[in-house]
């Protein structure tokens, strides 16, 4: 049957070919006649074309029709069709070599055939992603061969929008974002509403940092004709700005159009997420959830969010369900130990990010493997520090600069830093004159070792070195670092002049509220406190929320014992944002010793000693206080000798030899106490 079939095509084919002859006039040798020879070897190669999509691309037939085109195109150079039935053919046969060479051999004879150059220029486009997905890779030597044979074509034919259009595509390929952005204006100029050219210059100007004119331009096409494809690239155009709110009204606009597109889903659930629209995103999230409940993005999002509102519980259900769909994916494990850590299980936080390591390569040319590396051992290292492993936590930083070479003064000033917070100003003091040594000119390590100075008690050195740092370049965060220097010192009028020389500087909402706030901290150490208050309030009328503010407010009318309920609601909220903040923890503990319900005192001030391996010696001397309160004599005695243990171990700049006194004179108190209801005892026996 298919022998009979292709008999009757062959016969049709003949029978064609034999009208094209009749049509020209020629009955006996179609060949005399150019125009009818192109009639004819046109109507062939249409007719074996035909054969081969009927029988799938049948080799023999593409032959065929291939050649008979090319003796069509020989009979006839200047016909303005041919050429692309031709390049249709070598396509689908997927000889883009051969047909590059025949075509580039035409414009050798013909160089003015514009036909022939604009379908060489199709090929060259063909061939660039042809070989661009084979090696993995962009041909770039194919790039910018097209890219001359478009520019010709562009002289010859300045009115060819489609040329520009590619030549904007190629130039973007190219990374000549410029000659790219001309391209696409050309295209303009010929149609101002042309929907690609408008997209591919907003993608110019997201190339170029020029967001907001790049989101212009998306909006423009997408207010006009929305599209998956002008809405999802208005979409990354806000995301390049981190305008998040506009990416996720984007994705909302573009998921309109297509319902059961879970990707577009996920990317507007993710842009939520980014923008810190939790509740929002958590919606979406569950949605792809319970549609695919193998959706591993999903659970490790929502673990993430659970996480950022404090519920714990929920955020390790979907830690452990993201953890049973890809236990070797490093971010999925990465999230447990951030989970562990939200809920201050430091040694669980370690052990397991200690375990995700184990499966990073120590030593590997992957520039990926090598950064993964790297951001594990810090976050380690932070680790380690937070919990009072100074030791651990320095070696993990040195491991740092061996895994990255280049990150040694960052290193450096971490380990510096580790040693302060450790308590170790002798080592802290010993890497920073090893470090500015190494690095002399470096602006982390001078800054580390002005605060180094500043800990010993050597202000007018810590000062020097920092006011050398001052460049009008980044002098903001240099004159903040001075006011605390003169914090230390307890230089007050020196303190103010270096606030307000930063003040000047800060430009952003969040830079003038840390300003603010610093003053307000100011004048609590100079016991102004109603100037304090009023700093602080200001602060919360701009930042409500600040958490920071909630509790140097509340603490500070706790510790005068005043306003006790205002206190509390304030700290209440402060340790609601961050329920494993030592410091938020404190102020609530000593909150609720002022209002008298000892045992959340008590609760309180332990669970602030159990985070970052506290060691600060006013929260052992609070909870020294509530437990004699308690009448827990012994453990009164313990935490006020470990207060002063934590004193003894400050820094020289922060000794305060009044405070230590006084929790000397409670200690002794208690002590002759103790012994004296001991010796009570043992009388009555």
């Amino acid at each position: 049957m298919t022998r009979i079939l292709r008999n009757l095509a062959v016969s049709a084919i003949a029978g064609v070919a034999a009208s094209a002859v009749l049509l020209a006039g020629q009955t006996s040798d179609p060949v005399k006649n150019t125009k009818a020879a192109a009639y004819y070897h046109a109507t062939l190669g249409h007719l074996y074309a035909e054969l081969a999509a009927q029988y799938g691309g049948h080799g023999e037939y593409l032959g065929k029709a291939i050649e008979n085109y090319k003796l069509a195109m020989k009979e006839d150079p200047g016909s303005a069709y041919l050429p692309y039935e031709l390049a249709d053919l070598y396509l689908q046969s997927g000889q883009i070599r051969t047909a590059i060479a025949d075509f580039e051999a035409i414009l050798k004879q013909n160089p003015d055939d514009l036909s022939a150059r604009r379908v060489l220029a199709r090929f060259y486009a063909a061939r660039i992603n042809q070989t661009s997905q084979q090696q993995q890779r962009l041909n770039e030597e194919m790039v910018k061969t097209a890219i001359v044979q478009n520019e010709k074509i562009a002289q010859m034919a300045p009115d060819d929008l489609d040329n520009w259009l590619l030549l904007g595509r190629l130039h973007k390929l190219a990374s000549n974002s410029l000659a790219s952005e001309k391209a696409y204006q050309k295209a303009l100029d010929l149609d101002p509403n042309n929907e690609e050219a408008l997209t591919g210059l907003a993608l110019v100007y997201g190339d170029q940092g020029l967001n907001e004119k790049a989101s212009m331009l998306l909006k423009r096409v997408s207010d006009k004709n929305p599209s998956l494809r002008t809405l999802t690239a208005l979409a990354g155009a806000y995301e390049q700005m981190k305008d998040f709110k506009g990416a996720a009204e984007a994705y909302r606009r573009a998921l309109d159009l297509n319902h059961d597109n879970t990707d577009l889903k996920r990317a507007y659930a993710q842009s939520l997420f980014t923008g810190e629209d939790y509740d929002a995103a958590m919606k979406v999230f569950e949605e792809i959830s319970a549609e695919e409940p193998g959706d591993l993005l999903s659970a490790l999002r929502l673990s993430q969010i659970y996480r950022q509102k404090r519920d714990f519980a929920k955020a390790r259900e979907y830690a452990n369900k993201a953890n049973a769909l890809d236990a070797a994916n490093i971010e999925v494990r990465y999230n447990e130990v951030s989970v562990y850590e939200a809920e201050g299980k430091y040694p669980e936080a370690i052990k397991t990010l200690k375990e995700v390591l184990a499966g990073v390569p120590k030593k590997t040319d992957s520039p990926e493997e090598k950064h993964n590396r790297t951001f594990l051992l810090e976050r380690l290292a932070f680790l380690y520090r937070n919990s009072d492993q100074t030791e651990q936590s320095v070696a993990t930083f040195r491991e740092v600069a061996e895994v990255d070479p280049n990150s040694g003064s960052k290193v450096g000033a971490e380990i510096i830093d580790t040693y302060r917070v450790g308590k170790d100003f002798t080592s802290a003091a010993r890497e920073a004159a090893a470090y500015s040594k190494r690095y002399p000119d470096d602006r982390l390590i001078k800054v580390m070792t002005g605060n180094v100075q500043a800990d010993l008690g050597q202000f007018k050195e810590a000062e020097a070195i920092l006011k050398s740092l001052l460049d009008g370049k980044n002098d903001r965060d240099i004159w903040i670092a001075i006011a605390q220097i003169h914090e230390k010192s307890k230089n007050w009028s020196a303190m103010e002049q270096a606030i307000d020389a930063a003040g000047k500087l800060s430009e952003s909402a969040d830079e003038k509220e840390a300003i603010v706030f610093l003053r307000g901290a100011m004048y609590e150490r100079m016991k102004h406190f109603e100037q304090a208050e009023a700093e602080f309030r200001n602060v919360l009328k701009l930042n409500p929320n600040s958490a920071s503010a909630l509790n140097y407010l509340g603490y500070m009318l706790a510790d005068r014992n005043v306003r006790l309920p205002e206190a509390f609601d304030m700290i209440r909220k402060a340790v609601d944002q961050e329920p494993t903040n030592s410091a938020f923890l404190d102020s609530l503990g000593w909150v609720y010793f002022r209002m008298n319900k000892l045992e959340e005192a008590e609760e309180s001030l332990r669970r602030s000693l159990q985070q970052y391996g506290n060691r600060d010696a006013t929260v052992y001397d609070h909870l020294g206080d509530v437990c004699l309160s308690r009448n827990k004599l012994k453990d009164a005695i313990k935490q006020w000798e470990r207060s002063i243990k934590e004193w003894q171990a400050a820094a020289p700049s922060e000794a305060d030899p009044s405070e230590v006194a006084k929790i000397q004179k409670k200690l002794e108190k208690a002590r002759v106490r103790l012994a004296s209801e001991h010796g009570a005892d043992k009388r009555e026996q």
